[in-house]
């Protein structure tokens, strides 16, 4: 039987979402993750599942690594040691293979991976361009790309998820993802939405837009790597990232004006549709992992 035009373009756009994401083998390690036998640290239903499941993941990814570029010690360790200009769709896979793995997969694989992250954290040291040595196992450091991510997805979830949380749900949310933090080796982690908060705020001290930072933003922001026909959908989810930004990592970024506020809130919002609406073919149980 012979599909409609709409439905095999619906089907090519979430193909080749899904394997931006996930890579050229994302179907078998999906496979894997969802279809090995055991108990996993997080039930069906729970928060982090609908969190980590939903296509506002995207743009929550995004201002994820805009917020954690203000530190200048987590940017000399990405600078210096993941390659984010040279393979950004890379990295891009390896995170979403961890967040897949310890929010779905069996209990075992969950703390497999967060071994395999650990032993390469314990590599990932060096010297900032300000002299400062920087360590990816400092439990410091941990926190921080920690919180800012936390803080990113539950942000953009409840501004474009398909369902948003409840304040109680929320609070499970930041305490579910406490447990990978604790796991990788960070301590002081916050396990609600006010503590988030709070921990956030007392890094404003250390953040600074660093050359590096100011670069990984024109990057993220203005040169990824993508297909001309990409471009157009991914400024509009991109405007959404900055202006979900606080006011003050904006101005630090240079990323204030007043377009992002004004037209990022609608372009994400139809950014986000759009990838949940392609990835729902690609992935039949999409958005409800």
């Amino acid at each position: 039987m012979t599909t409609n035009p709409i439905t095999r373009t619906r089907a090519r756009v979430g193909e080749a979402l899904f394997a931006r994401v996930a890579g050229k083998d994302g179907h078998a390690a999906r496979e894997r993750v969802h279809g090995t036998p055991g108990p996993r640290w997080f039930p069906q239903g729970s928060a982090i599942r609908r969190v980590h499941g939903d296509a506002s993941m995207w743009v929550g990814g995004l201002r994820a690594l805009l917020l954690q570029s203000l530190h200048p010690l987590a940017m000399a360790g990405v600078a210096g040691h993941s390659g984010y200009r040279g393979d950004p769709w890379g990295r891009l896979e390896r995170t979403s293979t961890f967040l897949a793995t310890t929010t779905f997969g069996a209990a075992d694989d969950a703390q497999a991976m967060v071994d395999r992250i650990r032993a390469v954290h314990d590599r990932v040291r060096g010297k900032a361009p300000d002299g400062r040595p920087y360590n990816a196992s400092d439990p410091h450091l941990l926190l921080w790309v920690h919180v800012a991510e936390a803080d990113s997805f539950l942000t953009a979830h409840q501004r474009y998820g398909a369902e948003p949380l409840s304040a109680q749900r929320a609070d499970e949310y930041v305490a579910q993802t406490a447990r990978v933090a604790v796991a990788l080796g960070a301590t002081g982690v916050p396990t609600t939405v006010a503590d988030l908060a709070e921990c956030l705020e007392s890094y404003r001290p250390e953040l600074v837009a660093t050359p590096a930072a100011l670069d990984t933003a024109k990057f993220l922001l203005h040169e990824p790597p993508l297909p001309a026909a990409a471009k157009v959908p991914f400024s509009l989810m991109a405007a959404g990232a900055v202006a979900l930004l606080p006011e003050w990592a904006r101005e630090q970024l240079e990323l204030g004006g007043g377009a992002n506020r004004t037209i990022g809130p609608i372009g994400a919002a139809l950014a986000t549709r759009a990838i949940r609406w392609g990835l729902s073919a690609s992935l039949p149980d999409y958005p409800t992992l």
